[in-house]
């Protein structure tokens, strides 16, 4: 084992955070490994002092508090270190067990020596009880104490193959060759089930959270020491750090990070990421990038199993009001929640997603409402598509203006995957999730965009095995797109099937000179008749394409009113086409009529807009309405609106010059603007593949509708208990600390 060397004690006494540092840089940078057993008890020694003790000073004297470090002395530290080797070597006789590598009954043996010596009249969620320290000097662990304290005792038996492992929530102990053994030693939660010695298989084939889908953190001895310094809790009651703590957490992190010992740690990145977004430290990395090698840790190492460093993203970008990316983070959150199933020991993960849904969402929507009534720079003119609300095929302006982020569909998009995600969550578990509290925030989240933003999306139904499901509308739609491009197709190939007609003599003479008799000929002879053939049949295609031009120009000539072709030609017709290659002709001139008093060549603005009577008035190669085709007339709902589409191709047409027309489409497709794609949202759940209508409806939102579908089968309802302020939970010592 690693015991107290003399090395060890000539850094004590510990006078400062650099001291400290330097014990922690020996122990794990020297050749045997670290003493989990000293460097807890150390921490523990200063975490009290700088925490417990301090938070009674404050209540007596009510003073503000003054930056301190305690002196550590060699003395308490190694007495209380000697203390917990000689009550496990006391209590363990190594003569029933195997040496070298830990055995199941090993592991559970140590784990009722520290279950035994336990107190039993403390409350196992309060703060600071994950040291060795608490356990020696009160007999208190939490959760993670206890596995961390059965670790530390196979360390101090000399086993070296027992080490921790660690999900999001919940620790136990890995042993055997290669760490293939798992064994439970700790309770979780409140309550204190008997799960001691039973390997984690029964939570993994159960899908849950707590167990990571069989992907935890399986630590080495370094990294059970960063799991050790990211287990400080800081806080002195509810509203008070320990600046001093903190600083010494920080730089620790910094020491375990250097050495690359945080690497295969998410949530210890996300840590030292949230403390470094307090007090930045000069020539590291920022907190962003700390974040993101999180979540780069928790794809490559952990198949992407871990949800809190998506979350901590998320905050992150919340408390920076960059609230787009935050609603992406906890997107990406849900989608990895998605693929468990949510049990009553899933409770942290639920109150992470609760606050989420419930708070940080609503008041973020809440503080865009407002910044965009009091902010000049949007108005409800600001923009025509996403300013008006459709109703009965009308544009109704909307009172209130927009935000950008109540009017970016993406964002819409992520609100939705998030719902998504939790609802799939909830499917298939033996606990609902999903209550009437859950519904009535998720319709008012949804509530805050247009239905033109809601009705901007590509909603895709996902199957079991990924595939994409298509509802009857869709598979509709593709069947109407199919007849049209079958029907482009005939249309194209009928003049090739003329052409082919028109070409029989050319074929019936290929075939006289190709056969003799019905015996075809061969080596070079046909060869030769082969390229006659083929000259033949291409001069009579040419004849065949002017043919069917003439034909066409002459059906289109009858189609003209032969009384307009009999009229005089208006006087200014001659002076128009002498000067209309020097100067642009202008629309607004040409659709009011000739005897307008405008100038014939001056430019149009865009909000101008002719007379209705005198557009009507007007006729053009027997067309009523020029510039419109018959499908725009049918479309159009006024004479008003005829007239502004007439004149607004024409200015278009203007503006783009005398550009060549595409082959294949149409005149009205030449003045088509592409559209963005649409925010692809692919739906899994069940529950919100059967909100796919009504989220995407143009109309007044359905709550009742919503909320109905949300919460079948899943009447729960959550009932907030009063706390007394002398049992505070100051939170999980291993989450991290929640910020307003």
């Amino acid at each position: 084992m690693a015991g107290f060397r003399d090395e060890d004690k000539r850094h004590f006494p510990l006078q400062d955070i650099k001291s400290v540092v330097e014990l922690f840089r020996s122990q794990l940078s020297c050749s045997v490994e670290p003493n989990l057993a000293l460097l807890s008890v150390t921490l523990g020694y200063i975490e009290n002092v700088l925490t417990n003790n301090r938070a009674l000073n404050k209540v007596d004297s009510g003073a503000n508090l003054e930056p301190i470090f305690p002196v550590v002395e060699l003395a308490p530290v190694e007495a209380l270190y000697h203390k917990f080797v000689c009550q496990i070597k006391g209590s363990v006789d190594l003569s029933q067990f195997t040496h070298g590598v830990a055995t199941r009954d090993l592991v559970k043996k140590v784990s009722d020596v520290i279950w035994s010596s336990l107190s039993r009249s403390y409350h196992t969620d309060r703060a600071h009880l994950q040291s060795l320290y608490s356990y020696l000097t009160g007999n208190r662990l939490d959760c993670f104490g206890v596995a961390f304290a059965v670790v530390a005792a196979c360390q101090v038996l000399g086993y070296k193959d027992v080490h921790l492992a660690l999900s999001e929530d919940h620790a136990w102990v890995t042993f055997g060759d290669k760490g293939a053994e798992t064994a439970e030693v700790t309770w979780h939660g409140k309550g204190n089930e008997d799960k001691r010695g039973q390997p984690i298989s029964v939570g993994v084939a159960e899908k849950s959270w707590l167990y990571l889908y069989g992907f935890p953190v399986q630590c080495t001895r370094s990294m059970e020491v960063a799991a050790m310094v990211s287990a400080i809790n800081p806080s002195i009651d509810s509203h008070t750090d320990s600046i001093e703590m903190a600083s010494l957490q920080q730089e620790l992190l910094w020491l375990l990070y250097d050495m690359g010992h945080l690497r295969k740690y998410p949530m210890a990145l996300g840590n030292l990421a949230d403390l470094e977004e307090i007090d930045p430290t000069p020539d590291k990395p920022p907190p962003i990038q700390l974040f993101h090698e999180g979540i780069h840790a928790g794809k490559v190492y952990y198949n992407n199993q871990h949800v809190y460093p998506y979350t901590y993203l998320g905050s992150h970008h919340y408390r920076r009001g960059q609230f787009k990316d935050a609603l992406h983070c906890w997107a990406q959150a849900a989608n990895v929640i998605r693929s468990y199933n949510y049990n009553r020991e899933d409770e942290e993960i639920y109150k992470e997603f609760l606050e989420i849904a419930h708070e940080l969402i609503p008041n973020m929507l809440k503080s865009v409402s407002l910044s965009a009534l009091h902010s000049p720079a949007l108005s409800p003119a600001s923009s025509t598509d996403d300013s008006s609300e459709k109703s009965n095929g009308r544009s109704t302006p909307v009172s209130v203006p927009l935000s950008p982020l109540l009017n970016d569909p993406e964002c819409f998009a992520y609100l939705l995957q998030l719902y998504d995600g939790i609802c799939q969550w909830e499917e298939g578990s033996s606990t609902p999730v999903l209550h009437i509290g859950w519904a009535k925030h998720i319709v008012q989240s949804i509530n805050s965009f247009s239905p033109q933003v809601r009705s901007k999306l590509n909603i895709l139904l996902i199957g079991d095995q990924g595939e994409v499901i298509k509802d009857e509308e869709e598979e509709e739609e593709e069947e109407k797109e199919k007849d049209k491009d079958e029907s482009k197709t005939e249309e194209k190939e009928e003049p090739k099937k003329g052409r082919g007609r028109g070409s029989k003599g050319s074929r019936a003479v290929a075939k006289g000179k190709g056969e003799k008799n019905g015996v075809v000929l061969k080596g070079k002879e046909a060869k030769g008749k082969a390229d006659s053939q083929s000259r033949q049949e291409h001069s009579g295609n040419t004849r065949l394409t002017n043919e069917t031009l003439l034909s066409t120009i002459e059906s289109l000539a009858s189609k003209v009113d032969p009384d307009s072709q009999n009229e005089a030609p208006h006087p200014n017709i001659a002076d128009l086409a002498a000067k209309c290659g020097e100067n642009i002709l202008n629309p607004e001139y040409l659709l009011g009529g000739l005897e307008r008093s405008c100038s014939p060549f001056a430019t149009r603005t865009a909000d101008s807009r002719p007379d209705v009577s005198e557009f009507l008035s007007q006729r053009s190669n027997g067309n009523p309405f020029p510039g419109m085709t018959m499908e725009s007339v049918l479309k159009a709902e006024s004479p008003a609106e005829m007239a502004f589409q007439t004149s607004q191709g024409q200015g278009e047409a203007t503006s783009r010059g005398n550009a060549a027309p595409v082959l294949g489409t149409t005149e009205d497709d030449k003045f088509k603007v592409p559209m963005p794609p649409l925010p692809i949202v692919k739906f899994a759940s069940a529950k919100m593949k059967g909100l796919k209508e009504l989220l995407t409806s143009t109309g007044k939102l359905n709550a009742s509708a919503i909320k109905l579908q949300l919460t079948a089968q899943s009447q729960v309802q959550v009932v907030k208990r009063s706390r007394m302020s002398g049992d505070f939970d100051y939170g999980s010592s291993r989450r991290r600390p929640r910020r307003e």
